[in-house]
């Protein structure tokens, strides 16, 4: 495909994934709406949550190499239809049992689409800058993040009836993208064996398990800390500052899904592997300055502790996916990008709902000092893996860099003797003629 013809699809893929994202963050800011409204208590509120994200990674699981047997379009066209379907039934949820089905129908959605939107981004990688896939893969969810809270947030605030014109606005939005998906060209050549690739697995890449390994504790840690901010973290701000306005419970998930998106975008030039570590080791930070926040009783400082730890978020992403997905085929780029969600969204949900009985049984302020110490932890556990290979690749750094001066210096070799032949050619020829 020409360059010229790959920028429409991919932005329309980029825009499929920050929609996805952006619906998926929407309900934040509103739970403490829907707290109000039917008595929910923090547990339930995190299982709402979790309903979501446990649907998502059923669909991951079952369809997350399935694109790359029908193709891309089909997959997400249907997916984006039952994702409108989704937003309609949290327009008219009435209680927390349509909330939890809503949510589910939408984590199936979102799952399926999610996986066929990002291979369809590396499918679109141009040939002379490898890389930018992974980089717009890391970018678009954390800017769909910011951008749906923001809009809940703002709707929240300005708008009579914000748990409908949100989720209206967005159904409106997967209805447009459905019918753009549908007219746009089909990225991989589909194969058989779609009925096979239901069977619910994790599938790895072979060249991507090692990365997997190295990355995956950092991976847990982040999604472990956005998944407090993303559940909990209205209830927290009210914790902290009983006094302040309702959206500042969105405004700082929404600090935090900001500051992820420009530290991917800050990060593009570091090596993975350092951008992963500098992310873990930003972690303990972030949670310790959260808790002097909840001690202070300072709004200030909780929204301080969301940059840090959105920074983290960002780094971890962009590095640990730019590892995961540098050396995988093409037909292995859906399955690996599926596990790589897999995993995120098994940290995030299950430390959701652990952060939702412990806030039960022992409060939130409690649940608070119990989950930053558990996500401190993780982080540090993470920094071995990452750390020792850092190590091991500076080691070998000299011994590639004279592998490389010899392959250069063997390449010039090659040129200068072919230049000379070129030379002697003219010469052997007029010879001959003589």
């Amino acid at each position: 495909m020409p360059p010229t013809g790959r920028r429409l699809p991919l932005a329309l893929h980029v825009s499929v994934l920050i929609a996805l994202l952006a619906a998926s963050s929407a309900p934040t800011p509103l739970y403490p709406v829907y707290q109000d409204r039917w008595g929910l208590s923090a547990l339930t509120v995190t299982v709402v949550f979790s309903a979501y994200a446990l649907a998502l990674l059923a669909a991951l699981l079952t369809t997350g190499a399935l694109s790359g047997h029908l193709g891309r379009r089909p997959v997400l066209i249907g997916s984006l239809a039952l994702e409108a379907v989704a937003m309609a039934a949290l327009a008219t949820a009435d209680g927390a049992g349509a909330l939890i089905a809503a949510r589910l129908l939408q984590g199936l959605a979102t799952g399926a689409a999610t996986g066929a939107a990002g291979a369809a981004l590396v499918d679109l990688d141009p040939p002379g800058r490898p890389g930018r896939s992974a980089l717009t893969n890391s970018i678009a969810p954390a800017t769909g993040m910011a951008a749906g809270v923001l809009a809940a947030t703002l709707l929240v605030r300005h708008v009579p009836g914000p748990t409908v014109t949100v989720y209206l606005t967005l159904m409106v939005v997967f209805v447009l993208q459905a019918a753009a998906v549908a007219l746009s060209p089909e990225t991989t050549r589909p194969h058989p064996g779609a009925w096979r690739s239901l069977r619910p697995r994790v599938a790895v890449s072979p060249p991507a398990r090692r990365a997997f390994l190295i990355s995956g504790g950092g991976v847990v840690a982040v999604w472990a800390l956005g998944g407090f901010y993303s559940s909990l973290g209205p209830a927290f701000v009210r914790l902290v500052a009983p006094g302040a306005p309702q959206a500042a419970g969105g405004m700082v998930f929404f600090a935090l899904s900001l500051s992820a998106a420009l530290t991917v975008w800050i990060t593009r030039a570091l090596r993975p592997l350092t951008a992963t570590l500098l992310g873990c080791a930003a972690v303990p930070a972030a949670v310790a300055l959260s808790l002097t926040g909840l001690h202070l009783f300072s709004l200030p400082a909780v929204f301080a502790a969301a940059l840090p730890a959105g920074a983290a978020f960002g780094a971890v992403a962009r590095g640990s996916l730019s590892m995961v997905l540098a050396r995988v085929p093409q037909p292995d780029r859906s399955a690996t990008l599926a596990a790589y969600h897999v995993l995120s969204y098994v940290a995030m949900s299950l430390s959701a709902v652990g952060a939702g009985v412990l806030t039960e049984l022992y409060g939130l302020r409690t649940a608070a000092h119990l989950y930053a110490a558990l996500v401190a932890l993780l982080a540090a556990a993470a920094l071995l893996p990452l750390a020792a290979a850092a190590l091991r690749l500076r080691r070998e750094a000299p011994g590639e860099h004279a592998a490389r001066c010899a392959d250069k210096a063997n390449k010039a070799d090659r040129a200068d003797r072919a230049d000379e032949a070129d030379e002697v050619a003219p010469l052997a020829q007029d010879a001959a003629a003589v």
